[in-house]
């Protein structure tokens, strides 16, 4: 593990499937696979938005086949502990743009961006998931909130977690402070809850990353005091607005553009997804120990604008090279990404929570290693 690039005190976030914002991301998602699981040519773009005790679905959609996207919305909140009293949800979706569609589908059966914009890919050493450290336990802490929930009736759908690292000494990376908002049902004992918490999710989570730690960090259980109004009825969810959550933690910079509800061809969700899976290959050939890359698109464009290589000095070959070995080994235009990563494919429902990268509990293709011996051989 190395300490080069960061110093001082690093906190990353993470939310739970009942989060406001992660329901509308899943409801998207959901939507998505089911219609490219039946037309994997589909043009999709779902926005969901969730508040009080109604969701709303817009969005474009351009496809061959039919699906009942509220029956699809109503399988992600039945899913969280809710009932069909508790919203009532409305669908306006319509079809994509013809200005933004021959864009995309050219003549030659190539393909052009869908829009225009910059992503970032990140991947570091400091894990063997290649991805910053509070990031990591942050997802770890509510997918352990989230199992605990299946079986205890105290607890609810909407939950947040948040981990704070201290980076000061080069030799001994120490955790800081642990913060968990979780929702629970009215009439709890706040201090028994608490207890639960630490005992059940907190001490098994930080085990997995420090097993012989001394337990001197700073614990937050519901620092507000309690929390029993919570996922839409509590604030207003949108799809695409946990950008942070959904990528590296604030470790890495960020294009702007979200995931969710969009499909293959918006180079936004797609080409971050090939970023990732070029710095993790590139990192993993030891090229660097940490890289971000920045890759940029023009709508229609079937080529990338620009590459960008940051390694925070921590490889020994220059930025121009590594770019090198980048165009050599990989096709980042969106027909390419779309055939090396396989993007056709309902893959992304499962994305919608718990982070888009870094995943070892699901199978991504982003998150393969199958490019780092052709990288090697690339500086040999």
């Amino acid at each position: 593990m190395h300490m080069i690039r960061r110093k001082g005190l690093i906190t990353s976030e993470s939310v739970g499937k009942g989060h406001p914002d992660k329901i509308c991301d899943q409801i998207s998602d959901k939507i998505l696979d089911a219609v490219l699981k039946e037309d994997p040519n589909a043009r999709v773009a779902i926005e969901t938005m969730a508040t009080n005790r109604l969701i709303i679905i817009g969005g474009e959609l351009t496809t061959t086949t039919y699906v009942d996207v509220v029956k699809l919305a109503w399988e992600v909140i039945l899913e969280l502990g809710y009932n069909e009293n508790d919203f009532s949800i409305l669908s306006n979706v319509h079809s994509q743009s013809p200005d933004i569609n021959q864009a995309v589908d050219k003549e030659d059966d190539d393909i052009g961006a869908g829009d225009q914009g910059i992503v970032f890919g990140f991947a570091t050493d400091e894990t063997k998931n290649y991805m910053p450290l509070p990031i990591t336990i942050a997802h770890e802490l509510v997918k352990k909130c989230e199992q605990l929930r299946k079986q205890d009736s105290d607890i609810k759908s909407d939950m947040k977690s948040q981990v704070t690292i201290d980076y000061n000494d080069e030799n001994e990376i120490k955790l800081h402070t642990v913060l968990i908002s979780i929702q629970h049902k009215e009439g709890i004992d706040s201090k028994e809850f608490e207890k639960k918490i630490i005992d059940k999710v907190i001490k098994p989570t930080i085990n997995m990353f420090f097993p012989n730690i001394n337990y001197d960090f700073r614990i937050f259980v519901n620092p507000s005091g309690k929390f029993t109004i919570g996922g839409p009825i509590g604030d207003t969810g949108l799809t695409g607005r946990k950008i942070i959550v959904d990528t590296y933690g604030g470790a890495s910079k960020h294009g702007g553009g979200a995931f969710s509800g969009k499909d293959y061809t918006k180079v936004d969700r797609s080409a971050a997804y090939a970023a990732r899976w070029v710095a993790k290959n590139l990192v993993a050939a030891k090229i660097a120990k940490e890289v971000e890359i920045q890759i940029s698109y023009g709508i229609g464009l079937t080529k990338p604008i620009s590459i960008n290589v940051e390694t925070f000095g921590t490889s020994n070959l220059s930025e121009q090279q590594i770019i090198e070995i980048i165009e050599k080994n990989f096709d980042l235009s969106p027909k390419g990404i779309i055939e090396s990563l396989e993007l056709k494919k309902p893959i992304y429902y499962q994305t919608s929570f718990y982070g888009h990268f870094g995943r070892e509990d699901i199978d991504l293709p982003w998150e393969q290693l199958n490019k780092v011996e052709d990288i090697k051989k690339s500086i040999k």
